[in-house]
């Protein structure tokens, strides 16, 4: 058995009971940390939290070198552990697929996702929101500025009306994580004066959430990650509420979005 179980958005306790049973129960245990981390905790506390040893996997190991799991997964119970959800934005179906051709039997545990927490701490509905686009550092694109893909997934969304979620980039091996503002400033060279929120923290104990023209939010420090973005379509009214009562959103940007 394969059960693939997502950690959720912050530290070892984060993960729902359900979860943390698969996890205690597994004969080995599996992690990747590339696509996103735990800001919250460290490896070694969620072992010691948990009672289980993990064994860590880079991309190369998991998505060219899956045998070592695979092979668990069919001697016993193998765990496959990622932050978030791990058939959401940190996909594997690849790996659950290699593992039906085996005839290993996979099931999916779910964690919150950013996706549900932006919603969430944002107060914008989550079936307003349109086709998701990450945001990437430009050296690693070989550009500078922003892609021309996330500006176009940007307008297709505004042009329906709909919110668009930005990821911001990370770069694991090398400690970085793209924080609001920097994204803010890259932003704002196309789209000085769009309304964006920043969601920081999202699942800690003091998550922030400020809303502004991304011109004003690249002046802004929000500490800590993990961020993102949103920027918002068409606001409903009660959207529009929540944005300046929730997120400190200056009135004249909300009207402008307001229909």
């Amino acid at each position: 058995m394969l059960t693939f179980v997502g950690l959720g958005l912050w530290d070892e306790r984060s993960i729902t009971v359900e979860g943390r049973d698969a996890l205690r129960d597994a004969d080995r245990v599996f992690a990747e940390f590339y696509t996103s981390r735990l800001m919250g905790t460290t490896v070694e506390a969620v072992e010691a939290y948990h009672g289980v040893d993990v064994e860590v996997r880079d991309r190369t190991g998991v998505e060219r070198d899956p045998d070592p799991v695979l092979d668990a997964a069919e001697a016993g119970d193998a765990v496959f552990l990622t932050a978030g959800d791990t058939m959401i934005s940190t996909t594997h179906v690849d790996l659950r697929l290699r593992a039906a051709e085996r005839g290993v039997e996979t099931r999916v545990i779910h964690g919150t996702t950013a996706e549900a927490a932006a919603a969430s701490l944002t107060g914008l509905q989550n079936y307003r929101f349109g086709k998701a686009t990450t945001l990437p550092f430009p050296y690693a694109h070989g550009a500078d500025g922003v892609p021309g893909s996330v500006l176009d997934t940007v307008a297709d969304n505004r042009e329906r009306g709909l919110h668009t979620l930005v990821y911001l980039d990370i770069k694991q091996e090398r400690g970085e994580y793209m924080t609001a503002d920097v994204a803010a400033n890259l932003l704002a060279e196309d789209l000085p004066d769009a309304l964006a929120v920043a969601v920081c923290r999202a699942g800690s104990p003091d998550p922030l959430v400020r809303a502004d023209r991304l011109a004003a939010l690249a002046d802004r420090a929000f500490g800590d990650p993990l961020h993102l973005l949103v920027l918002p379509g068409d606001l409903h009214l009660l959207e529009a509420e929540a944005l300046s009562e929730l997120a400190g959103a200056p009135a004249d940007a909300v009207e402008e979005r307001t229909v």
